[in-house]
Parts: C-alpha cells; sequence; structure tokens
C-alpha cells in the first residue's frame, strides 16, 4: 500500500511541474505576450511597466501616430518592432517579433525552421517578393518571412512565384510577424 501511495504522489508531483507558458511570451488570436489586439499606443507605457519603449523622435508630443516604435527589456533585449495604424486613436497595425521566447500554443518561434510551421500549422498562401517569401497562416494574424538565400540556388533570382513545396524544411525564419488590420 504505502508502494501504490508513493507512485500516487509521485505522479501528482510531475504533473504539478508541468511548465505552463508564460503569458508574457504567449502569442494568441487576439494577444501577443501582455498585448492585446485592442490595445491603443497610448496604452504602451502601462502594458510595458518593466520594459524600454522607443519612440520615434521626430513626432509631436511623441505620440507615435507614425513610426515603429520599439519596445526592450530593460537589459537591452529587444522584444517587439510595433507598427502603429492612423487612425484618430492609433491602435496597432503590425507587430514584429524579435524574442524567440514569444512563441504559438503550437510551440512556433522566430527561431522555428519553415519545417516546423509547415508540420504545426496551415499554410493558407506564400508570396514572392523580389527578396523574401511571405508565409501567411490559416485562420491567423501570425505571417513570416523567409529570405530567398534560405531557398535553393536557382529559385534565388527567379522573380516566379515560389510553391510550399520548394521551401526547405530547414529554411529560417527572418521575421514572424502579426499584423492587426
Amino acid at each position: 500500500m504505502k508502494y501504490f501511495t508513493g507512485i500516487c504522489l509521485l505522479f501528482i508531483l510531475i504533473a504539478a511541474c508541468k511548465k505552463e507558458p508564460d503569458p508574457r511570451f504567449s502569442i494568441t488570436k487576439d494577444r501577443v505576450g501582455l498585448l492585446e489586439k485592442s490595445a491603443t499606443i497610448e496604452e504602451l507605457d502601462r502594458i510595458f511597466t518593466e520594459d524600454s519603449i522607443v519612440r520615434p523622435t521626430s513626432l509631436p508630443n511623441n505620440q507615435g501616430a507614425s513610426g515603429i516604435i520599439e519596445v526592450f527589456e530593460k537589459g537591452g533585449k529587444q522584444l517587439l518592432s510595433i507598427t502603429p495604424s492612423e487612425d484618430s486613436i492609433p491602435g496597432i497595425t503590425n507587430i514584429r517579433i524579435h524574442d524567440a521566447r514569444f512563441t504559438t500554443g503550437e510551440g512556433i518561434s522566430v527561431s522555428s525552421t519553415f519545417g516546423e510551421i509547415r508540420e504545426k500549422l496551415t499554410v493558407k498562401k506564400v508570396i514572392t517578393s523580389l527578396n523574401n517569401v511571405v508565409v501567411l497562416i490559416r485562420e491567423s494574424d501570425i505571417y513570416f518571412t523567409i529570405s530567398k538565400d534560405e531557398l535553393p540556388a536557382e529559385l534565388r533570382f527567379n522573380n516566379s512565384d515560389i510553391d510550399l513545396v520548394q521551401i526547405p524544411d530547414n529554411a529560417k525564419i527572418k521575421y514572424m510577424m502579426v499584423g492587426w488590420n
């Protein structure tokens, strides 16, 4: 009986030790860390009280109505780049994720490879540009940019459309973005 009780306690301890994702770095449908989709630019100081915010200096009153706003940890590590909307009450249109601690529920981060993205998420569309390939995800505001330098040589200098199967699984992510427009 003592043996059975010991095993039960061990399983309870293991279950209790299961690490929950840190909400400060979790990406969901309507959130990137502590930043909600409905947040305004004026709320950034309240949201990122533990971090440093760098606003464009060319704007009057540092309102941040245009230009990219950078968010850094107090130690200097860059977390996010935020592009405000140009509405009368500026919201957020795009977020570039710099820190690999920001992850989706599937475990995808800026340090993931294209193979991991293809395995865990459903790709909606691949858009080819001059130097990059943009990968849009179905039913998500997340999208990824992959440099053409990550592609086979015959595709790097070709301006034709690139198909999903032509992107190598080991291709690294150049940018991980969330678009809220």
